[in-house]
C-alpha cells in the first residue's frame, strides 16, 4: 500500500476532513472535544492565509488518510525559520503503514528548497510513546525544553 500514498497541500476542499482529523486527534490524544464550527474557522484561516502555514495531506486510493499542518517559528539565533509540525493525525486503519513516514518526507522535501528553513520541531505528549518512538526513527531527537503556556 505505501507505493499509492500520494502527499500533497491542503486545499479549501479538504476543510471538513481536516476538521475531522483534528477533533479526532483531540480527543484520542487530550480526551478534548473541539467546537467544529471554531476549528472550522482556524483551518479556512490557515488554508487561506499561507502567511500562517500550510497543511499536507495523505491520499489513499483517492481518499483523505491523514494530515499534519506546519507552522512556523523565526531563529534569530539561526537566522532561519523552524517548521513546527502539529495536528498530526493518521486515520486508525492505516497506522503503522508509513503514512506519517510520506507526510514527514514531503515536508522534507518542500524545506530542502526554502533555504530560510533551518530545521523541525514538533510536541508530543510524554506518554504518546508510539508516536515518539516514530519521530525518533526519522531521525528526530527530544530536547530539553518544556513548553509552557498561558491561554487567553
Amino acid at each position: 500500500m505505501p507505493q499509492e500514498i500520494v502527499c500533497r497541500n491542503a486545499q479549501l476542499d479538504d476543510t471538513s476532513i481536516l476538521v475531522e482529523f483534528n477533533r479526532a486527534m483531540a480527543l484520542e490524544t487530550e480526551s478534548k472535544v473541539l467546537d467544529a464550527a471554531m476549528l472550522s474557522q482556524g483551518v479556512t484561516a490557515l488554508l487561506e492565509n499561507p502567511d500562517l502555514g500550510f497543511y499536507v495531506v495523505a491520499e489513499y486510493d483517492g481518499a483523505v488518510i491523514g494530515a499534519l499542518m506546519v507552522t512556523t517559528e523565526w531563529s534569530d539565533w539561526r537566522n532561519g525559520v523552524f517548521w513546527w509540525i502539529q495536528s498530526v493525525y493518521v486515520q486508525p486503519e492505516f497506522r503503522r503503514q508509513g503514512v506519517y513516514r510520506r507526510l514527514y518526507r514531503a515536508v522534507q522535501g518542500m524545506a530542502a528548497e526554502d533555504s530560510k528553513v533551518c530545521g523541525f520541531r514538533l510536541y508530543v505528549a510524554q506518554d504518546n510513546t508510539a508516536a515518539q518512538q516514530v519521530y525518533k526513527t526519522l531521525g528526530m531527537s527530544p530536547t530539553h525544553y518544556w513548553i509552557f503556556e498561558d491561554l487567553i
